[in-house]
């Protein structure tokens, strides 16, 4: 499931902007693989962040009052890693990118709850253990 759209950049950017920030051939059109690279890389990211708690990727369909938060951060994500490929990197958006890794390093800590009316599902247990049977118990080890 995606949080965003290529059309939702180019929106975000301004078409120029666009252009300009992804067009590595010089043919004077965006390079699609490379609009793609970032958004994909931003949305992986704000996976990294939500998989720590929630399962992902978050089905805005089911959740559809998160979906309008994680797509503004992942377009502040997505327009930084743009940006930096054709530096300097303008304030503001260095700004919104410092913001979305705050917001979604307090997700991932618990810290703040995604804001959605429906429970979003959280992740389920991912430790076990595996081998065989212990040779000693706690108790036996007490006094080593």
């Amino acid at each position: 499931m995606a949080y965003m759209t290529n059309n939702d950049i180019e929106t975000r950017l301004g078409s120029a902007a666009y252009v300009q920030l992804t067009d590595d051939d010089g043919d004077g059109a965006a390079d699609a693989a490379v609009v793609d690279e970032a958004r994909l890389g931003a949305e992986g990211e704000l996976d990294s962040y939500f998989a720590r708690r929630f399962e992902v990727p978050i089905d805005l369909a089911l959740h559809p009052d998160l979906a309008g938060v994680a797509k503004s951060f992942a377009l502040d994500l997505a327009e930084y890693r743009l940006r930096s490929r054709r530096p300097p990197i303008p304030r503001d958006v260095i700004e919104r990118h410092g913001k979305a890794l705050a917001w979604l390093g307090r997700v991932a800590c618990g810290d703040i709850d995604l804001p959605s009316a429906i429970e979003v599902a959280p992740r389920g247990d991912a430790a076990m253990t595996v081998g065989g049977e212990r040779v000693l118990s706690r108790d036996e080890m007490a006094d080593f």
